[in-house]
This record gives structure tokens, sequence and C-alpha cells, in this order.
């Protein structure tokens, strides 16, 4: 039977929801590995912001509706989604991570995380099932799980948010955009993608090792 990957996604576009080229790549990746992903998003509604001025519109979206036009329509609800449903998981980057799974993008280290992104993460945690985050998502393993595993993460280079990291009881590691950061003590994998890069090719490395990363952890016991 084929691993079940779930993907949270948080929207679509990079500004207001998930990073599209770090979301495709993710999923192009497990698919290429022989597992399957399980897209999933929150069902709330929250501002959007026009990718071409970078203003927000006045508008307001639903995640679970946007994100699903990434999935091709083939989402869930993140409520509905057991951790028993999944072998691993994994987050995508884009400001949806910051805005609309938590809220660190105005409350920084005292960041709230969505309960049912919290709810998946601590229970992914405790049953050593794997957790990948890409770009700016490692914050959301850092508020939710940092106090109780102190896991290794890394968003790149960026000192201000590994500051941030730090803050919650987490570790971080430098790292290139081509690379990951592997804490196999606590199956978690992460790399920087666009919080280094300046092109889709230089993300590609480094969301193909933690995919790959992520998938040999759901063998190890």
């Amino acid at each position: 039977m084929k691993k079940q990957i779930g993907v949270v996604l948080s929207g679509c576009g990079v500004y207001d929801g998930s990073e599209i080229h770090e979301s495709v790549l993710t999923l192009l990746t497990i698919d290429q590995l022989g597992a399957e992903a399980i897209c999933m998003a929150p069902d709330v509604e929250l501002e959007e912001i026009d990718h071409l001025t970078g203003r927000l519109t006045g508008i307001k979206r639903n995640v679970l509706v946007e994100s699903a036009r990434i999935a091709r329509g083939r989402i869930r609800d993140i409520a509905s989604v057991k951790v028993s449903d999944l072998d691993a998981i994994i987050f995508p980057g884009g400001f949806g991570a910051a805005k609309n799974l938590s809220n660190f993008a105005t409350n920084g280290v005292d960041a709230i995380i969505d309960p049912e992104v919290s709810r998946l993460l601590r229970g992914m945690a405790a049953e050593k099932k794997p957790i990948g985050a890409i770009c700016i998502a490692p914050v959301l393993i850092a508020a939710t799980l940092g106090r109780d595993y102190s896991p290794c993460l890394t968003i790149g280079t960026d000192t201000d948010v590994a500051s941030a990291i730090l803050s919650t009881g987490s570790r971080h590691s430098s790292c290139a955009v081509t690379g990951s950061v592997v804490d196999q003590e606590n199956k978690i994998i992460t790399t920087p993608a666009y919080m280094l890069a300046e092109r889709i090719s230089e993300i590609s490395e480094g969301i193909t090792k933690t995919v790959r990363a992520l998938l040999e952890l759901t063998e190890a016991k």
C-alpha cells in the first residue's frame, strides 16, 4: 500500500497562502517516490492580497477553497483528518503558514497555531511519525513542539526568524537552499526553499531531499 503523506496547504499564492512552486514540487516529489499525497487545509476565511500589487484587496477568501486550486479539487478539511490516516505530514511554505495556519506574521514568538494544525502536529510527534516543513513553515513546528521536543529546524540563515525559533525551546541549524536539516530523533525534516532562493530551480533540490528523507523516516523504527 502506498504511504499516505499529508500535505497541509494554507491557500493559493505566496503572499496570502501556500507558495505554489513549493507546493507543486512537494506534490510532484511525493508522487515520483511512489507515495500518495493527502491534501488538506483549514476551512476558514482570511484576507486576500493582490499578487500583482502586493496590496490587500478588501476581499476575504476561504483557505480550503483556495487550496483546492493547487490540489485540483482533491482536498479535505483538516478537521476531518486523523493522525491514523497518515504515515507522515509536510507543510509547504508561503505567508499562509504564518498568517492562516498561525499568526506568526503578527505575533512572532507569541504565535498561536491553528488548533487543528496543532492537533495533527502534536499527534504525529507523539506517535513518532515524520514531519516535514518548508520555507517559513518550520515556525509552526517550533511554536507547537519546541518546549516539549526541542526539535532541530532550519529556515536557512535569517537571524530574526532563527531567533524566534530558538525562543520556543527549539534549535536552529543554518542551511543552504539546496540542503535540508534532518532531526533523526524527532523525525523532523526542514528546508529553506524561498527563505533563501531566487529561482525555482534552487528550491527543487532541497524539497526533493526533504520529501525523500520524510519517506525514509516512515520506515525507521
